[in-house]
Parts: structure tokens; sequence; C-alpha cells
């Protein structure tokens, strides 16, 4: 996923006349006050159902540039993420379906309960699994909603960061560095997995 969003963007960069996307920040710059909350509370909303955070994290940075950009999508992830956590489990998950799944999940509930932070985060990281997936699955394991959150923050911050700054660059300010950071990413993503599966479960 993370090398076609690379991918695209360079694409976009060399290939796409930006003026379009220029002008739209620039009316972003000029508009109200309410841009912003507007767009922040739709990032939440619209991320609680299955549908890809990707064209909303190039949009903020489109619309806020690099560094407004970066706060406002982490930001709405992390908080997408843990109330999506806590609203399925409080309205949709029930005792005798939890129980049903977590018999057949086991190894994988033992060590989310164990050290849930470190596999949530290799797992935003590399983007192996899609955020809402991700999000509905850790709702039926006992992975806390304090370490959910923590993991969504930290695993999802390079990705999220890699990906406005890619927007950011659509409108112009291209960033030649931003072609490692998904290979960086993949790296990181997937020792950190590795590292989980080789450390024991207390």
């Amino acid at each position: 996923t993370l090398a076609v969003i690379a991918a695209v963007g360079v694409y976009a960069v060399f290939f796409v006349d930006t003026p379009p996307l220029s002008q739209v920040r620039a009316y972003a710059d000029q508009a109200d006050s309410w841009l912003l909350p507007v767009f922040f509370i739709l990032y939440i909303v619209i991320t609680q159902f299955p549908i890809p955070r990707t064209f909303l994290t190039l949009s903020s940075g489109i619309l806020f540039g690099p560094v407004v950009g970066c706060v406002v999508a982490l930001s709405a992830t992390t908080i997408s993420g843990g109330l999506a956590l806590w609203g399925i489990r409080k309205f949709f998950v029930n005792d005798a379906a939890r129980a049903r799944i977590n018999g057949r999940i086991d190894a994988i509930n033992a060590r989310l309960k164990a050290r849930g932070w470190l596999a949530i985060a290799s797992l935003r990281m590399i983007g192996a699994v899609p955020f809402f997936v991700l999000n509905l699955t850790a709702s039926f394991t006992q992975v806390s909603l304090k370490h959910f959150v923590i993991a969504t923050f930290v695993g999802s911050a390079p990705a999220t960061i890699a990906t406005v700054f890619i927007g950011d660059a659509l409108t112009g300010a291209a960033n030649p560095a931003l072609i490692g950071v998904t290979g960086v990413l993949l790296t990181l993503g997937l020792i950190g997995l590795a590292l989980d599966y080789k450390l024991p479960v207390a």
C-alpha cells in the first residue's frame, strides 16, 4: 500500500500539472476558520467505516501543508482508532461473541494482552492490515484501550507523515527524500513484528 502511495505521489509530482492543487491550497489558506475543524471531524467520522483513509491524509497535506496537515491527520487517526475500539466493544461485542472469537484466537489474544502495543504499532506501520479491519479485530481481543491508542499513534505516525508530505508535494513543494520513506517504514514494521514473535508471552 505504501509503495503504491509513493509511486502515485512521485508520478504526480513530476508528470501531473500541479497549479490546480496550488489553487486548492490557496483557497484553504483564505478559507474561514471552519475548514480545519470540519475536516478534522469528517476525518474521524469517515474512518469509522471501511473506507481507506489515504485520500483524507493526502488531503490534509494539500489543504493545510506539512506541519498542520501532520497534526490534523495524525491526531484524527489516533482519535478515530480509539473511538472505533471503544464503540465496537461497547455496542457490538457482547460476552458470547467475545467468548467464541477468543476461543479461536487464544494465542493471538494472549500476545496482544501481554504486549499488544508492539504488534498493533508494527501492523499500523507496515499497513499489513487495513485501518478499519485492525480496529475491528482488536475489539475482540484483550488489548487495552490505552495501549491500543498509543500504538495507533506511534505506528501510524511514519506513514501518515509521509503521506501528508506527499500531499504537500502535490501542490508543488516536492521533497525527493520521500522516495525512500516507504522502504524504511516497511523495514521497521517487519522488525517490530519479528521482535514481537520472538519475545516470550508473559
